[in-house]
């Protein structure tokens, strides 16, 4: 191998990793900058896993907003539903990319990508029917 093969493969290895977290949905990223703009999630393309158009700009948002749609995206997402997924995929999205350009991040912000929603399922306490739910009085 000479010299301009390693600095290549070098720079492609490069990445920036991050998570992100919505309700029960866990997202691990890694963003490589410089790629040809495909996004896999658990080994499938984004258009594959989430096929909802909604689902979709809501993962490329970020990018989008700061003219990154030639990033490539592995993620790996468990937990919850399609729509939480997705929204801590661009959470992780957009902490990665402040990891590689901490320029970015007043950007991010603004738009609201930054924010973790931490509202999860209330757990069942004892002697109620739900959460909060209690049984119905009875006179009789």
């Amino acid at each position: 191998m000479d010299k301009a093969q390693i600095k290549t493969k070098d720079t492609l290895s490069k990445y920036s990793f991050a998570v992100g977290r919505r309700k029960t949905s866990i997202a691990r990223v890694k963003l490589f900058v410089r790629g040809k703009g495909e996004i896999t999630i658990n080994g499938k393309k984004s258009q594959e896993y989430l096929p909802d158009y909604v689902l979709q700009e809501t993962i490329n948002a970020p990018l989008k907003l700061v003219n990154l749609a030639k990033a490539d995206v592995i993620a790996v997402v468990s937990g919850g539903g399609k729509r939480g997924q997705a929204e801590a995929l661009r959470l992780a999205i957009a902490r990665a990319l402040i990891k590689s350009d901490k320029d970015l991040r007043k950007t991010l912000k603004v738009a609201g990508f930054l924010h973790r929603d931490p509202r999860i399922k209330e757990r069942k306490k004892p002697g109620l029917k739900r959460a909060r739910r209690a049984p119905q009085w009875q006179k009789r």
